[in-house]
């Protein structure tokens, strides 16, 4: 009778564990503080402070981002200084984030996105060591992980010619005068006109690709109802909770990539696939963290993290801080969220940029 009991406790656990029940549509955005009470900061370059600033806030589980001037041995420069090259400093960032909620391996992710890792002696049209890109690593879990991070793109064949980014260790930071912080928003002409000048948007969209594609394949609800199964549509647009175990990919271990079974938004690959034992898909990261968004969730007498689609808002899961190095995150995913995609057949359904991934 007791291992019965237990038995049933666990699956109930289990339950609770990946299940969702009505979150507040309403709640506060999550990076405005730290979920779990912990923050860790990661240092980084990439050129122009204003443009590796602005896409870092977007994200949740980000909590601020300082453009500031790092890894020289001048003491509190100014901006005249540092531009100059004068001080032996490059522009960068310090990104503060919650690790429970979004990884290092994330942010990581996130920063490859934001320049050119093959570019010596500058960034765009500037030019200058003091625009040079670096990850400054802040203790050694983060060197191992960013030494991992650039290797894996190196050796991807995503580029044409080697990453140079350096991976150094971290010194000293100094914040940018007031009116560099939150450029993008105090001065946006400004701002995207740069961006767009200096050939660092349209080398992000064609290097990664574009979001807003996908928002041209959702369907209206009632659209939605013929095309979806009745679970998937429970699942997705109320915010539901397949059965543990029996489900669709649960067991799949085949090679590719899982997307958006609403919008087919790219989400997660089977390269980052586990078996977390609580019968739900489970994986330590997105494929890119652009196509995901985190809110609290307090249903349930617990506080979790709920995790959706960004471009369909489908309901996908939940993130938990229980899973393997080198995130320590499980994102605990419903199989009738998605649609898998084997390897054989990305390139024929257009996810061919995606290949690197799973190869």
């Amino acid at each position: 009778m007791k291992i019965k009991l237990m038995a049933g406790l666990m699956m109930l656990g289990l339950f609770y564990t990946c299940s969702n029940s009505n979150t507040n549509p309403n709640t506060a955005d999550m990076n405005l503080e730290s979920v779990s009470g912990k923050i860790e900061v990661a240092t980084l370059a990439g050129g122009c402070f204003w443009c590796v600033e602005a896409p870092f806030e977007k994200f949740d589980g980000v909590m601020k981002v300082v453009s500031g001037y790092s890894g020289g041995e001048e003491e509190n420069p100014d901006y005249k200084q540092v531009s100059a090259g004068q001080t032996g400093h490059v522009e960068a960032v310090q990104v503060h984030f919650d690790p429970e909620v979004i990884s290092y391996v994330e942010i990581l992710d996130i920063f490859w996105m934001q320049f050119d890792p093959t570019d010596e002696g500058g960034s765009f049209n500037d030019r200058g060591t003091q625009y040079e890109s670096a990850i400054f690593y802040h203790s050694a879990r983060q060197m191992a992980i960013a030494e991992d991070s650039k290797k894996r793109l190196d050796t991807s064949g995503k580029y044409d010619k080697p990453i140079v980014t350096p991976i150094r260790k971290f010194t000293s930071f100094y914040p940018a005068e007031d009116y560099h912080q939150d450029f993008y928003r105090t001065n946006p002409e400004r701002y995207n006109s740069y961006k767009k000048g200096s050939g660092r948007a349209d080398y992000i969209t064609w290097i990664w690709g574009e979001d807003e594609k996908y928002k041209r394949n959702i369907p209206d609800k009632a659209e939605l109802k013929t095309k979806l199964t009745e679970m998937q549509y429970y699942v997705t647009q109320e915010d539901g909770t397949e059965r543990a175990f029996s489900n669709l990919y649960n067991d799949n271990k085949k090679s590719g990539i899982y997307v958006d079974v609403v919008s087919g938004e790219p989400l997660f690959s089977s390269s980052d696939k586990y078996d977390s034992g609580s019968g739900w898909p489970a994986f330590t990261k997105p494929i890119d963290p652009r196509f995901i968004k985190k809110h609290v969730d307090n249903t349930l007498g617990m506080t979790r993290i709920e995790v959706r689609s960004k471009v369909a808002d489908s309901h996908l899961g939940h993130v938990f801080y229980d899973g393997p190095e080198p995130t320590n995150l499980r994102y605990c995913i419903n199989s009738a969220a998605m649609r898998f995609i084997e390897k054989d057949r990305m390139a024929e359904e257009g996810y061919d940029a995606y290949l690197w991934l799973v190869e």
